[in-house]
């Protein structure tokens, strides 16, 4: 039987134990792509945008209708076992909260400034290889799966700390770290995620975010903070997506049809390096007239 062969064979139909590693990591390729290779999958979800300023009341910004779409891969490793690696690109867009339009232009209510949106479009958004051990033989899972009566609970805190990418070379001395925290909360019926003999698996999510402001809102500084919250789930197919969000791919984002290949070896996008890019392409197209004089000593 040739190598091809015997990897598309399935194993034997059986029960995964959340409390094995290989298991728990066959579980979690199960909730983010499915239990096959290279098979396309599509997160939804609708949420809410607030601010956070102290002193004063949060504010409903935006609503919010995102998607992602990706794929998994099986891959081995001789100390840390067998585990899978994720591709995939992310959409979400801003909603006015009244009329559930797209918002391309937003009025700063702390400002008085109108500002262009940059929807929030990162490709790729690829994750590292995970896999049940570590390079020392330690399991990598930590007790995250939680069997609560029906369903397996799979939360995931990411917490991020980073150099943002708008900033120059001394911001350990002045500051402008990017800091975020992203929240994960998977829920899937536990006899359908853990059987291996249910080949579609659609776990439900919620999503929560905190993040510094968006850099298209130009706040210059300002105290303050933008929460997320969103609910959603995994969808059968593209076209299970909110009408407004299948149109804006249509229309500005024909790529988010696709996954990234299985061999995606890009950096990642986030929405500091995306705006970096959207601000350059936005000044290359202004007339020569308007562009700002460069400064001469």
């Amino acid at each position: 039987m040739s190598a091809a062969l015997i990897a598309a064979t399935p194993a034997a139909a059986r029960m995964l134990d959340p409390d094995k590693p290989a298991d728990a990591v066959e579980i979690l390729k199960r909730a983010q792509c499915g239990s096959e290779d290279g098979k396309p999958a599509v997160y939804g979800w609708s949420g809410t945008v607030w601010s956070r300023v102290t002193g004063e009341p949060d504010r409903l910004l935006f609503r919010t209708e995102g998607m992602n779409i990706r794929q998994c891969v099986t891959v081995t490793d001789p100390k840390r076992g067998t585990g899978y690696r994720q591709v995939s690109r992310e959409l979400m867009v801003f909603l006015d909260p009244k009329t559930g339009e797209i918002v391309r232009t937003w009025e700063n209510p702390w400002t008085g400034e109108k500002m262009p949106v940059m929807q929030i479009n990162n490709d790729p958004v690829n994750q590292r290889p995970m896999f049940p051990y570590n390079d020392k033989g330690e399991s990598t899972m930590r007790g995250g799966l939680k069997r609560m009566g029906p369903w397996l609970m799979m939360p995931l805190e990411v917490p991020l700390f980073y150099t943002n990418p708008l900033a120059g070379d001394f911001q350990d001395y002045v500051g402008n770290k990017y800091h975020a925290m992203e929240i994960f909360d998977f829920v899937a019926n536990a006899t359908e995620i853990l059987d291996t003999r249910n080949k579609l698996v659609q776990p439900s999510i919620a999503w929560v975010r905190i993040s510094d402001w968006m850099p298209w809102m130009k706040m210059r500084g300002r105290q303050g903070q933008l929460v997320f919250n969103a609910v959603g789930t995994k969808l059968e197919r593209l076209e299970d997506l909110p009408a407004v969000l299948r149109t804006e791919i249509d229309t500005n984002f024909p790529s988010y049809r696709q996954a990234p290949p299985l061999d995606d070896a890009r950096p990642n996008d986030t929405t500091w390096t995306v705006f970096k890019r959207w601000v350059k392409e936005q000044e290359a197209a202004k007339p020569e007239a308007t562009k700002p004089a460069e400064a001469h000593p």
